[in-house]
């Protein structure tokens, strides 16, 4: 069975007590998601430990916004996977389609954090996506089918069977255009027939989350659809009302 997630980017917003005060808010009425949904949290690496506190004996899990593609060394400014295993994570979010546009990230790049993380007990999330400008001129499923198969391909099922995918369209973040339904099924359908040409029926057990300015207002329509399990939020996931609300829409 796969498992209905929604996991919250917090990406590079709140200070820690504003991260504490908002961990608290989501705990103080986790009651009201169904015990069925698992809620995860990725704050900022500064407030991993004191966010691990507070959701600690509680249904919410611990997931960090990136890792390192090195085990430990001389890498300035760098966080390790096992120092996040350490911290008390047990997802981490990879290849998120900021940290490829800003950040240069590459599937060779991407292969390597996600065999680290992999190795450290630690879940990936690993992000898909097109732009814009490779929406438009139907590139689309070559996009998000090479960004699969240059790295997920490389796995073994077993460590498959520990990877979150979740697809994000780029194109419809920020860009004043709007995911269809039946669009994001249409891209999640494929992730799975994809993912199915390498791993067999393993696919069909593969949590697939929908990354595109999910809200309240969206989220009853895309959880409904075949092949999406739920969402990766950043914005709305700044808010515990919001956040809960989406969790509470399957």
């Amino acid at each position: 069975m796969r498992k209905k997630t929604v996991a919250g980017n917090w990406k590079m917003n709140t200070l820690i007590d504003e991260g504490a005060a908002l961990a608290k808010d989501i705990v103080d009425i986790i009651h009201e998601v169904p015990s069925d949904v698992q809620i995860i949290l990725a704050p900022p690496f500064t407030h991993l430990d004191r966010v691990g506190g507070i959701i600690s004996g509680s249904p919410v899990a611990l997931s960090a916004q990136n890792c390192a593609d090195k085990d430990k060394g001389a890498y300035t400014g760098e966080v390790s996977a096992a120092m996040l295993a350490s911290a008390g994570c047990r997802y981490v979010i990879l290849g998120h389609s900021e940290r490829r546009e800003y950040y240069h990230e590459t599937s060779a790049t991407l292969n390597d954090k996600i065999a680290l993380a992999l190795a450290n007990g630690l879940s990936p999330i690993f992000c898909v996506g097109e732009r814009l400008e490779e929406r438009e001129a139907g590139r689309h499923f070559d996009v998000v089918g090479n960004q699969i198969r240059e790295v997920l391909f490389n796995l073994t099922e077993e460590q498959m069977e520990k990877v979150v995918v979740a697809y994000e369209p780029v194109w419809a973040i920020g860009t004043g255009k709007t995911a269809t339904a039946e669009q994001a099924q249409e891209i999640h359908a494929f992730i799975r027939s994809t993912l199915a040409g390498k791993f067999g029926t393993l696919a069909e057990d593969i949590t697939i989350l929908y990354g595109g300015s999910c809200k309240p207002s969206n989220a009853r329509e895309l959880f409904a659809c075949k092949d999406i399990d739920g969402g990766l939020i950043g914005g709305a996931s700044l808010k515990a009302a919001d956040f809960i609300a989406i969790a509470k829409s399957f």
